[in-house]
């Protein structure tokens, strides 16, 4: 093998890695969104159970009280999974550069 043909092996080989390098980047970038977008999707979630532990502890054991409550948390069932559905980012498809 001559040194044009080693430096060319070399170059290809840098090349392949390099490339590499661009995928896990970019792979590693969109596990971050994701990461991010799920950690505010749950604190979102925990705020909203807390709030409903509360308002039923707050409605203590008055019938009346109890049946309003039940009666606004059904009514909020659509909203709530819409809500719920509407800010789960569905992952983006990582594009996958030519190795």
């Amino acid at each position: 093998m001559n040194n044009n043909d080693l430096l060319h092996d070399i170059e290809f080989k840098l090349d392949k890695i390099l490339r590499r390098l661009t995928n896990m980047s970019i792979e590693l970038d969109n596990l971050t969104a994701q990461v991010h977008a799920n950690s505010a999707a749950l604190d979102s979630a925990i705020t909203l159970i807390n709030g409903i532990a509360d308002r039923i502890a707050a409605a203590g054991v008055d019938p009346v009280k109890l049946n309003a409550l039940t009666d606004e948390l059904r009514a909020k069932d659509e909203l709530l999974a819409a809500a719920v559905l509407a800010n789960t980012p569905t992952p983006t498809p990582t594009p996958v550069v030519n190795q």
